[in-house]
């Protein structure tokens, strides 16, 4: 009989505000090349994710890597023609996107100040080292956790090698977050159990997965106030296998 034994959280756009700001910049970004192409044509507003998509092995994901994508997608629609002032805009579009306040979604303190009661709980989050922990530290929250991982990224062989450190079997591990690719697809194809907390934006890159709504070991949830509610259910559910 299995017993969830872990519950795993995400950070960015699970525990706190994050794609808002990104969006943001992504808007600058595009302002800054209007002078320089026609943004009418879906072809140049999407090269931006092609570049991002083809140094996340290189760059990674975060401020930084996508500030470097936006300076070399500039610099190929432009044919070089864009300014040293304006690459000099896109380096302070992701200085302020570095730098961006960090507001906890609603009802998160207390669902895993409730989890947190019943459970270890560990948070498991993606990108940039030095701008994680900047987020963990001005969140508040990293009391709460019994463990804090931040990963350059999420898939199968580094949701493995965490529950081995934690020495948890995936059908005791339960991982809540907003993005099906990184947060959840991994650990249901390990086995392990899976809550969705959708967020109201999405990267792109994100949204390419392969889970099914009725996937079994798969909850989604509208909010996180819901979140104790959901992991009893698992619980119930995971003593029957």
């Amino acid at each position: 009989m299995a017993r969830i034994k872990w519950v795993g959280f995400d950070g960015d756009d699970t525990l706190w505000k994050s794609e808002d700001y990104y969006r943001d910049a992504e808007q600058a970004f595009q302002d800054i090349l209007g002078a320089y192409v026609d943004l009418a044509d879906e072809r140049n507003t999407r090269h931006l994710l092609s570049v991002e998509k083809r140094n996340l092995a290189v760059f990674g994901y975060g401020a930084k890597g996508m500030t470097l994508s936006m300076i070399e997608a500039a610099i190929e629609l432009t044919g070089q023609r864009i300014s040293a002032a304006d690459i000099h805009r896109i380096v302070e579009i992701g200085r302020a996107t570095l730098q961006h306040p960090v507001e906890l979604i609603a009802g998160i303190r207390e669902a895993v100040e409730a989890v947190a009661r019943d459970h270890e709980v560990v948070l498991i989050t993606k990108g940039d080292l030095f701008h994680q922990e900047a987020k963990i530290a001005l969140s508040g929250l990293a009391d709460l956790f019994h463990r804090i991982e931040v990963v350059s990224e999420k898939d199968t062989a580094t949701y493995t090698r965490v529950l081995q450190e934690l020495q948890v079997e995936p059908a005791e591990f339960v991982m809540v977050g907003n993005s099906m690719r990184s947060d959840i697809e991994p650990v249901l194809a390990l086995g392990g159990w899976g809550v969705h907390i959708p967020y109201h934006v999405t990267w792109a890159l994100e949204t390419e997965h392969g889970v099914a709504d009725d996937a079994p070991r798969l909850l989604s949830l509208a909010q996180a106030s819901q979140l104790p509610a959901a992991l009893r259910r698992i619980e119930g559910e995971a003593a029957l296998v």
